[in-house]
């Protein structure tokens, strides 16, 4: 007799202490605490033909984003197809999933998983692959509406409604609404207030609003809630923006060194891109990183030609080009150029519009090349999404085409933009002293002065 899980979704296994045990693996996920990976591989060994058990392992390494985990897998989901007759049509669904995604069809692997919520609308693992690789993708509607298929039927009763919640609150802060992304973000917290995915929702939402002070005093008080959590470092680096939009330039550096200022190598590269891209952040500001570029590019040597996400190679020309590293630099955009010419995975689109013009901005931003920074960026500023990641994370595109801007003498451009910015976020201080600069250039020496005591405001405020 098979099995259900406690949502009631069927499994072929015939154990229920199996079926049971893979419980807390799938919520250790999904709170972002433990290592489920190698807990699942613990339980593999002991049961080799669980199926489920190979098909959450493979699904948790589709979400690393590193080539040095495809091997890993890629094993997992041949280990599972070789149980496809064993296996329900549940877990079928979800092979197929992984095997579009390990042939590079990442689009392909979220319709496939979206099949499986059709009809398994409680089937929390297939959820959370779809909503998490919508983020990666950056797409933006899919994040949120994936969770509102299944949102109806779920309620307090079926555990893990908590992280359905988190996954809508960030969904709908993506998509702009945000007075119910913090509601559903806050209803996720008072479930479990150890929620980092509904704290960093939150987060995001205090942060597009520009509610510095807020967000700041929400990260802090709730520190012990996330700060030993898997997504920490992360959640760092948005306390950090909150204290950089408030030029407390000394409270940055102190959060980069002393939780972003990783010593391990060969460390996750998630944690290597929020280092990066706090500190190009700074080098925006013109803030001195001293040798924290050069341990921060050693640590992206390695996969300079991986070309597996174009997210990461961005953050890794950045690296490059800020310790002055511009033959490897150049390697990355050279390796990224000859994929695109031959590869059909469904990085490709994503390198090829976004990926590309960024890399060639990067560098051409630190060689002081601004007005080659600006032809790579303005056409492609209102596509950014489609190289994954959230709205604060891609802010860094449209800053450093400003940023460029008005390095470049360009201030009529650079006023336009920096009234873009100020339009979308009014009680950023940061935008208002862009806006002022932008004045300064163009001889309104009141009109700046203006903008610089509206950001003067706001920060006494």
């Amino acid at each position: 007799m098979t099995q259900s899980d406690c949502r009631g979704v069927p499994t072929s296994c015939n154990n229920p202490a199996l079926v049971a045990a893979l419980e807390p693996l799938l919520e250790d996920s999904l709170a972002f605490r433990g290592d489920p990976v190698a807990s699942a591989q613990a339980l593999l060994e002991a049961h080799p033909d669980f199926i489920l058990g190979h098909i959450f392992k493979a699904a948790m390494l589709t979400q690393v984003m590193e080539t040095r985990i495809y091997d890993e897998m890629l094993t997992g989901v041949v280990a599972a197809e070789a149980l496809w007759q064993a296996a329900c049509e549940r877990e079928r669904g979800h092979i197929r999933a992984l095997r579009a995604w390990v042939d590079g069809d990442f689009f392909g692997a979220v319709q496939r998983w979206e099949e499986v919520l059709v009809l398994y609308p409680f089937d929390l693992l297939a959820l959370q692959m779809v909503h998490l690789t919508d983020v990666l993708l950056g797409d933006v509607t899919g994040q949120r509406d994936c969770v509102a298929r299944v949102l109806p039927l779920w309620d307090e009763s079926v555990p893990g409604y908590e992280f359905v919640l988190g996954f809508y609150a960030f969904g709908l802060e993506e998509n702009r609404d945000f007075a119910r992304a913090e509601e559903c973000g806050r209803r996720a917290l008072a479930i479990r207030p150890d929620h980092p995915y509904a704290i960093h929702a939150v987060a995001h939402v205090l942060e597009m609003q520009g509610r510095q002070s807020g967000g700041i005093w929400f990260m802090s008080s709730r520190q012990k809630e996330w700060a030993e959590s898997n997504f920490r470092n992360h959640l760092w680096w948005h306390l950090s923006l909150f204290h950089l939009d408030l030029a407390q330039i000394d409270r940055v550096i102190e959060i980069y060194d002393r939780q972003l200022r990783a010593t391990n190598p060969h460390g996750d590269k998630y944690e290597e891109l929020d280092a990066a891209a706090l500190l190009w952040r700074l080098k925006l500001l013109d803030v001195d990183a001293g040798d924290r570029w050069g341990e921060l590019a050693d640590k992206w040597e390695a996969s300079v030609e991986d070309t597996l996400y174009a997210f990461n190679d961005v953050h890794a020309m950045m690296c490059f080009v800020s310790a002055g590293r511009q033959k490897t630099a150049q390697r990355l955009l050279n390796a990224n150029e000859r994929y695109c010419e031959h590869a059909s995975d469904a990085n490709v689109a994503m390198s090829r519009e976004i990926g590309i013009p960024f890399l060639k901005a990067l560098q051409a931003f630190a060689l002081e090349l601004y007005d080659d920074c600006i032809e790579c960026l303005l056409p492609v500023r209102y596509r950014t999404h489609r190289l994954g990641g959230s709205f604060a994370q891609r802010d860094i595109i449209g800053w450093t085409l400003l940023e460029a801007a008005l390095r470049a003498g360009r201030y009529g451009l650079a006023l336009a933009l920096a009234h873009e910015r100020c339009e979308m976020k009014p009680s950023s201080p940061q935008n208002w002293r862009m806006v002022a600069r932008a004045h300064e250039g163009l001889g309104a020496s009141d009109r700046a002065a203006r903008a610089q005591a509206r950001a003067e405001s706001l920060m006494a405020a």
